[in-house]
């Protein structure tokens, strides 16, 4: 009896055991399941920024374009254009800076200008990025193209830099799992891949400068790198990457920053003589297709419905390519905006920019609103359900209601803040715009050196809904306006931040108006 008795209590806890078992079974599985679920409920992120693409040179933004953009048409036509979007600067390195950080880049040592390839980095590794903010949410992220915002090369005992060592500072060290790309515009030395930490060449020699729209610098040059294969191979390095992580349970973020349009202009064959604005018009060419394989990529596998895709670039046309050629082919880069790349005027900083995420986006629809390419941080912030600390993205605002068609009574940036090349301010607030300096602030007239002949006014004020072309400074008329503008120009320096929060400290001193402008 005792024996059958210890039997029973066995085989019943035998039974509690395996009733245990199923149900932690049950319960990972569902867990799993749910965790699962929740990671593909957050979509894949593509940012695709060109380099030096006019607002006119988008056929969708700008009706008499001489250059037809079916595919970039065609992502606008499947989602949601902005119309009044803007770089935080007219200029590479700052943009690329706001880009990542949320944070206009004045606000760093770049005061003006951009960086060379052989300086230092200027994004520090405690500075959160949208990748390391993605990164922590749990997405893989890459990097896969133009950088200019500096690495760490590490140098000789000469203070030449030795290529063959690994690089200290890279994407690697803010949020990137992965980097593939170049050290700057294509046009500036030295000419190599970088993967990660290391360059790909085996072989390094000089490539001698060349000029014209082909213009590039003298300078070291690896010998898997011919300028004219690097838009393409980049290309084919993010096709490989969406393929590889369309097969992985967790969302990626791509930042696809390209080479192009940017010098040197340099249309492979495929691409001559396809467009009706010379060989500028068939680089940009090039970029539409870029789109085009972005998104072909995320239609065959299947990934497309959650996936964001945003399309802008990181300033306005560059007079390099010749905008007197490209007024006798009858196309306006700059569309009906004044001025150019580098300069404080709309032609400068307004960018095309274009979103399509089909589960969250009506297709073809458009805003006036005025947005920044800060406010992606903000954006992929909301989009997570990440929290931002006072002392992240000081100038970033979340777009997210914008691009789920929430209905707004009002602006979602209070305004926004413009810089030149030559470090000459504008803050922009509904219909107005004041400019911080007599000219350009860049390459168009008045250029710095032609307002040392000129009688003009310290101060510009134009009313963008009346005179979208800023061609009637009203600065003296509306003293009110100038003095409230400026008044939220100085603060805006002083808390170290644009958006509400916690004042922060600025990186180094800021001055408000520039010198001789």
């Amino acid at each position: 009896m005792k024996f059958k008795g210890l039997q029973i209590i066995s085989k019943l806890h035998f039974k509690i055991n395996f009733l245990k078992l199923c149900i932690l079974v049950i319960v990972v599985f569902f867990y799993g399941t749910v965790a699962f679920s929740q990671e593909k409920e957050l979509p894949n992120i593509i940012y695709i920024l060109a380099d030096d693409l006019g607002y006119g040179d988008i056929s969708h933004l700008n009706n008499e374009s001489k250059i037809i953009t079916p595919n970039i048409d065609k992502l606008a036509s499947e989602g949601i254009t902005f119309t009044d979007a803007h770089s935080n600067s007219a200029v590479c390195t700052p943009t690329r800076y706001g880009i990542l950080t949320g944070r206009y880049a004045w606000r760093t040592w770049v005061k003006s200008g951009v960086l060379w390839s052989y300086d230092k980095p200027l994004i520090p590794k405690n500075r959160t990025t949208v990748a390391s903010l993605l990164k922590k949410k749990g997405y893989t992220t890459a990097c896969i193209g133009k950088w200019h915002l500096g690495l760490g090369w590490q140098k000789n005992k000469d203070s030449t830099v030795n290529f063959k060592k690994s690089i200290k500072k890279t994407p690697n060290d803010i949020g990137f799992d992965e980097f593939y790309g170049i050290t700057a515009s294509l046009d500036i030395p030295p000419y190599f891949y970088i993967k990660n930490r290391k360059i790909t060449a085996s072989k390094i020699s000089t490539i001698e400068a060349t000029t014209g729209k082909g213009f590039w610098r003298e300078g070291p040059i690896g010998d898997d790198f011919k300028h004219e294969d690097v838009l393409p191979h980049l290309t084919n390095k993010a096709i490989t990457y969406i393929n590889k992580q369309s097969k992985r349970k967790k969302p990626f973020f791509l930042y696809l920053p390209l080479p192009a349009p940017h010098a040197p202009i340099l249309p492979t064959p495929e691409f001559k003589g396809k467009s009706n604005a010379g060989v500028y018009g068939d680089f940009v060419l090039m970029v539409d297709n870029v789109v085009k394989q972005v998104e072909e990529s995320l239609k065959n596998n299947g990934i497309s419905e959650n996936t964001l895709i945003i399309f802008t670039s990181d300033n306005g046309f560059a007079p390099v390519a010749n905008i007197q050629e490209q007024l006798d082919f009858g196309h306006t880069p700059s569309k009906n905006y004044r001025g150019y790349k580098a300069d404080i005027y709309e032609g400068g900083h307004r960018i095309p920019f274009i979103a399509k995420w089909p589960s969250k986006i009506k297709k073809g629809t458009t805003s006036p609103q005025t947005i920044c390419l800060t406010d992606f941080m903000a954006t992929t912030a909301a989009i997570t359900g990440e929290t931002l600390l006072d002392s992240q993205a000081e100038d970033s605002y979340n777009l997210l209601p914008i691009l789920t068609g929430e209905a707004l009574e009002n602006p979602i940036r209070e305004a926004t803040v413009h810089h030149s090349i030559e470090g000459v301010f504008s803050i922009r607030q509904g219909k107005w715009k004041l400019i911080f300096g007599a000219g350009s602030g860049g390459w168009a007239y008045p250029t710095k050196n032609q307002l040392k002949d000129l009688n003009l006014p310290k101060l510009q004020l134009y009313n963008l809904d009346t005179d979208p072309s800023e061609k009637l400074n009203i600065v003296e008329d509306n003293p009110l306006i100038v003095e409230k503008l400026t008044v939220l120009m100085k603060k805006y320096i002083d808390n170290g931040r644009s958006t509400p929060g916690k004042p922060q400290k600025n990186d180094t001193k800021t001055t408000l108006y520039a010198k001789s402008f």
